[in-house]
Order: structure tokens, then C-alpha cells, then sequence
């Protein structure tokens, strides 16, 4: 081998080794997040074939869905929300209105005209409020994560009202459902873990670390127990027509990409920071408790799309990635 062939191997193999470095540093899952997903598809499978063992856990998933946001909201910090929300006060409220309000109708009545199967699951999704582990997917994608954060505790606040009327509004005509009913189950599930943790701030700061680092493995305790509890009830239907869990998944991806669309478009004019921040806070949305609040109120599509979304909630970050890639390599390109 010469001197010139040998230079030219060591190249290619630097090359490779920086796609290799590429590509792993675009992959959303870690392990856990990984794990998670397999918890919540094969828990959703066993509530499916089994639903006897299911039927067990039918009490137990609007309390799951509480304590999981219990152990989630131990990480926020109302004083940093404050400090984040004098920065950004007009860009929220446009931001909060679109969220929770226009956004939904729009995407309700696209899928009404497309898929009008799936349009109920699309305005449940789109009109919830932002997750509360929007944050961390903010930092893993180089967003705005103080805007995510205080866009997770004002949609937080607003959605057992604005969900619920939008429902009332927009879908009246085809069922009959007590706004007050749903504005009740939603305020319980959501309002009652953020006071929890205040309290808890207020009476003993030194319960909160020690909690917080059993807050993975319990979570997945709750996540199983939530599908076992909601999915059992629907199994004679997926036996039946087990093709709706494909057609989930597709309806769960297709909403993701428009989440992650609206969002870079609505802060078009803005830095690369919030426009990740904005794919986040449409993308990253709060599912689970869709998954609890639809299997209270409507059939069975609507917490199948729910639990599906679950992938794309974290695959989303592969898209964001490579645009905060491509977006810093062009600026860093111009002259």
C-alpha cells in the first residue's frame, strides 16, 4: 500500500466514524425512553389478550395519571416559570391561544374531511396541554427550554377548561357529554398533583429528592397499570378489527409532523431556539392523559391514537435534531 492509498483509507475511515457519531446523535431514545415505549405497547397488548387480569386494574388509571404528574412536576419550579414568562409574555399568550384554541379546530375539521374517524382523536391531542417532559426534550434538541416550561404550566392550567369546551362546541352535535363532567375529571387529574407539590415544597423540601429518584421505575409501574386498566374494555374490538392499531400509529405520526411544522412556522421570524421550542411544545403533548380522560368519555380509537403517540413523541426528536444541524451548518457556511 503507498503513502498516497493509505492517506486516502484513513479518510474514509474518519469519514465513517463522523456519519457513525452523526447518526447516534440523532437517536431520540435512551434507554429509558425505550424501555418505556416496550412497557407501554406490551402492556397495552397483555390488557388486549387478557382482559380479565386487565379488568383488575380498572379503578386505578385516573390515580396513576395523577401520581404520574405528581412525580412529574416535583422538577418544576414556579419561581423559574415567573423569570421565564417576563421574557416572552406576548409569545406565550399568541402561542397559548393557537395551542389550545385554533390549532384544534383546524386540525379537527382537516381529519372530519380526510379521516373522519380519527378527527376526535386529532382534537383530543392537539387541544391537551403540553407534556411536562417537554423541557428535557427541548434540551436534548437545543431549544428554548425556559418558553417550554412556562407553556407546560399555562396550558396546564387552562386545559380542563378550553379541551372541554372545545369538545362541547365542536362536537356537540354528535354526542351528548356534560361539559361540567369533563371540566371536573380534568381539573382532579390536574390540579390536584400541582397543589400536592406545592404543599410538599412548603411542608418538607428533604421528601422531594428522595422521591424524585424513584420517579422512573414508578413511572412505568403507572403506565402499565394505566393501559391495563383503560385497554381491557376495548379488547372484543381490536380482536376484531386489529387493523385500527396500525391505522393509530399512522394518525399519531401524521399529527406529530404537523405539530412539529406549525410549531417551527409560528416562530418563523424568531431564533433557532424557539422555533425547536415551538415543534416541542406542539409535539410533546400530554397523551397520557388523553389516554385516560377519552377512555372515560369516548370509544375506543381515541386512547389506542393516545397510547401510539407515544412513539413519535419521542422519534420527533430525530427531525428536530437534524434541523438544528442543518440550520447552524448553513449559518456557519455564510461568509
Amino acid at each position: 500500500m503507498t503513502v498516497s492509498q493509505y492517506i486516502i483509507n484513513v479518510k474514509d475511515v474518519n469519514k465513517i466514524s463522523a456519519l457513525w457519531y452523526f447518526i447516534l446523535m440523532q437517536t431520540p431514545f435512551r434507554l429509558d425512553d425505550l424501555l418505556l415505549v416496550i412497557v407501554v405497547i406490551s402492556s397495552m397488548i397483555v390488557a388486549i389478550v387478557f382482559p380479565d387480569f386487565g379488568s383488575l386494574f380498572k379503578f386505578l388509571p385516573v390515580y396513576c395519571v395523577m401520581a404520574n404528574f405528581f412525580l412529574s412536576y416535583l422538577s418544576i419550579e414556579l419561581r423559574d416559570v415567573w423569570k421565564a414568562l417576563k421574557g416572552h409574555s406576548g409569545q406565550i399568550l399568541a402561542f397559548t391561544v393557537m395551542k389550545l384554541a385554533i390549532l384544534p379546530i383546524i386540525i379537527y375539521f382537516v381529519f372530519y374531511y380526510v379521516a373522519p374517524a380519527y378527527a376526535l382523536s386529532a382534537l383530543l391531542l392537539t387541544g391537551v396541554s403540553t407534556g411536562v417532559v417537554a423541557p428535557m426534550i427541548s434540551n436534548m434538541v437545543k431549544g428554548n427550554s425556559s418558553l417550554v416550561l412556562v407553556v407546560v404550566v399555562i396550558t396546564s392550567a387552562l386545559a380542563p377548561f378550553t379541551l372541554p369546551a372545545l369538545i362541547k362546541i365542536i362536537a356537540a352535535k354528535e354526542m351528548a357529554i356534560s361539559f361540567f363532567s369533563m371540566l371536573r375529571m380534568l381539573a382532579l387529574v390536574i390540579f390536584v398533583p400541582i397543589i400536592a407539590v406545592e404543599v410538599l415544597r412548603r411542608l418538607t423540601l428533604k421528601l422531594i429528592a428522595p422521591i424524585m429518584k424513584t420517579q422512573f421505575p414508578l413511572s412505568l409501574l403507572f403506565f402499565a397499570l394505566i393501559n391495563l386498566g383503560v385497554f381491557y374494555r376495548y379488547a372484543p374490538f381490536f380482536k376484531k378489527e386489529p387493523s385500527v392499531i396500525i391505522h393509530a400509529t399512522i394518525v399519531a405520526f401524521g399529527l406529530a409532523a404537523i405539530y412539529c411544522i406549525v410549531g417551527i412556522f409560528f416562530f418563523r421570524k424568531s431564533t433557532l431556539q424557539n422555533q425547536l421550542a415551538g415543534a416541542v411544545m406542539l409535539g410533546n403533548l400530554n397523551n397520557v392523559l388523553v389516554i385516560v380522560f377519552s377512555s372515560e368519555f369516548f370509544g375506543p380509537v381515541e386512547p389506542m391514537v393516545a397510547a401510539m403517540y407515544m412513539i413519535p413523541f419521542f422519534v420527533i426528536v430525530i427531525p428536530l435534531r437534524y434541523y438544528y444541524h442543518r440550520k447552524t451548518t448553513s449559518l456557519s457556511s455564510l461568509p
